[in-house]
């Protein structure tokens, strides 16, 4: 039948996490030594945090990690984190298997049950890890409640390792202030992006082959296609080729072209919703009907006439209108797009000034093709290459140098999610998807605002109010400076700023350059940041 048709020994693209499956991108590679670094640091390590969009790969990461643990670790695993702090810990004690008779509803005596469980383990050279999968769904209260988890410690040690797997929605909480204390903790950051076009194909062929299967069927186009459909996202690479294959069996095919991809992707993908529209028969009658009771009540209206200062009026909720239904250009319309703009850069450069509220005498000549790191006092900006993953932990609008068919144009990226991008291009605003765009990508500037006293570059043995700045914002807790007027840029603020360029990606030199205060800034809440793109 099925499997037979195509030579194969089980379904190639099964949702379910089977090990033997398993293929390991260089982002996925990354995850995984991020996780593990994390976890080998032991009780001196604080949190580890891996986010992702939904069916990257996060829980497929955390299952590896548990393979290559040591066997004297004890693992907790909490894979429904919708609970109370008190839930919560009872999850936790039942996962290390704990004695919880009398203890169950009481935040004391489950910390003090849990707290002498680590000790015991600490005194047997045992490790305790705790890992929590969709920990966005974790409540303010008991992301607090984890945070008190690593205060669980001896004189030298923490006797807890936590790892928080989450979607992105995780980073912009642990960005709220009143969790400052445990983002402050987080000592190893990854966030996992969706698979290139060319690791699509290779991840495709890996399960092909893993399955047993012989001659690939999808053409070339069709992969190239599938990887747009799917953003990259290894579940639904999954979904829609295994929807193809079925189709291709019934149909008596063994290749499968564009043509049975994009019907397979038509039936897989959920369409996107549109706002009801109400008939116009329905619309007519309404109308009518209201015409009809304004009539009926005119002459009692003015039969006693009413005084309209005494007549209180409730207060009419304005709702926030909804965000504009930007049309999705596919890749020929968007490279069309391209070429007809050809050579426009300033009006993006333009707008990026305007949403940051910068005035032309205030960025002075600087352009996106040339801008220096301080533009002007507190005004700063960053060029050069990256990728769309960088672009979105930065979480800035920034300009995107873009190539088609030999057409340099410049845009202004205005918003980011998993598999589209929103991007305006001579005063139009757009949708395209994510993978087309980093195809066409080149290069990227973006401006900010920061502390007016801050020269760029800051590195080891400055003093000042750039050093003073740079202190209170990655040491906050720390106490060791007993006035800010003895700030230096010394040994431990250095390795502060490196594990600041390790999460993003950025080369680890210690040294305060453009897009290393860029990454600083990403977290601020002042000025204008991405739009979050609906799935």
């Amino acid at each position: 039948m099925y499997l037979e048709h195509y030579g194969l020994r089980e379904p190639p693209f099964s949702i379910t996490p089977d090990p033997r499956f398993v293929f390991l991108s260089e982002r996925h590679r990354d995850a995984l030594a991020h996780l593990s670094h994390g976890v080998g640091q032991g009780g001196g390590s604080g949190f580890v945090q891996l986010t992702g969009e939904v069916g990257t790969g996060k829980t497929t990461i955390s299952r590896l990690l548990l393979e290559q643990l040591p066997e004297n670790t004890r693992i907790a695993l909490i894979l429904n984190p919708l609970l109370s702090p008190v839930e919560l810990l009872e999850a936790i004690g039942e996962e290390l298997r704990l004695d919880l008779d009398g203890k169950r509803g009481s935040l004391k005596a489950l910390v003090d049950a849990l707290n002498i469980f680590l000790l015991d383990a600490y005194a047997a050279g045992l490790r305790v890890v705790l890992i929590i999968d969709e920990a966005q769904n974790l409540s303010a209260a008991a992301l607090e409640q984890v945070r008190l988890l690593t205060n669980l410690e001896t004189p030298t040690q923490k006797l807890l390792q936590i790892i928080l797997l989450g979607q992105p929605e995780l980073r912009d909480q642990l960005a709220r202030p009143e969790l400052r204390q445990l983002a402050q903790r987080i000592t190893a950051r990854y966030h996992l992006d969706p698979l290139d076009a060319d690791e699509s194909e290779a991840y495709l062929r890996h399960r092909w082959a893993v399955a047993g299967g012989g001659n690939f069927p999808f053409t070339r186009p069709a992969v190239r296609r599938l990887h747009r459909h799917a953003g990259g996202v290894p579940r639904l690479l999954n979904v829609i080729a295994e929807r193809a294959l079925l189709a291709g069996y019934a149909r008596g095919e063994t290749t499968i072209g564009e043509n049975l991809l994009d019907e397979a992707a038509a039936e897989v993908l959920a369409p996107r919703r549109s706002a009801p529209r109400i008939p116009l028969v329905v619309g007519a009658i309404v109308l009518v009907a209201l015409g009809a009771l304004a009539f009926w009540k005119w002459p009692h209206a003015h039969s006693a006439p009413l005084h309209v200062a005494a007549i209180k009026r409730p207060a009419i909720a304005r709702l926030p209108a909804p965000p504009p239904a930007y049309a999705l250009l596919g890749a020929d319309a968007f490279t069309q797009r391209l070429v007809a703009n050809d050579g426009k850069a300033q009006p993006a450069w333009a707008r990026l000034l305007a949403l940051w509220n910068v005035h032309s005498q205030e960025s002075g000549n600087a352009t996106a093709a040339s801008c220096t790191p301080v533009l002007a006092p507190g005004l700063f900006c960053a060029s050069g290459t990256t990728r769309l993953s960088r672009l979105a932990q930065f979480d800035r609008p920034a300009i995107l140098r873009l190539r088609a068919n030999g057409h340099a144009v410049s845009g202004l990226l205005l918003g980011l999610g998993s598999t589209e991008a929103l991007l305006q291009v001579d005063g139009d605003a757009f949708r395209v998807r994510r993978v087309v765009l980093e195809e066409s990508l080149i290069g990227y500037a973006a401006i900010w605002r920061g502390p007016d006293a801050l020269t760029l570059p800051l590195k080891s043995g400055d003093t000042g109010a750039g050093v003073e700045w740079l202190r209170d914002r990655l040491l906050p807790s720390n106490a060791s400076v007993a006035a800010s007027t003895s700030a230096t840029y010394d040994a431990e603020l250095i390795a502060a700023v490196r594990d600041v360029q390790r999460d993003f990606g950025l080369h680890g030199d210690g040294v305060v350059g453009q897009e290393t205060l860029l990454a600083l800034m990403a977290t601020d809440r002042s000025g204008p940041h991405l739009r979050k793109l609906p799935e």
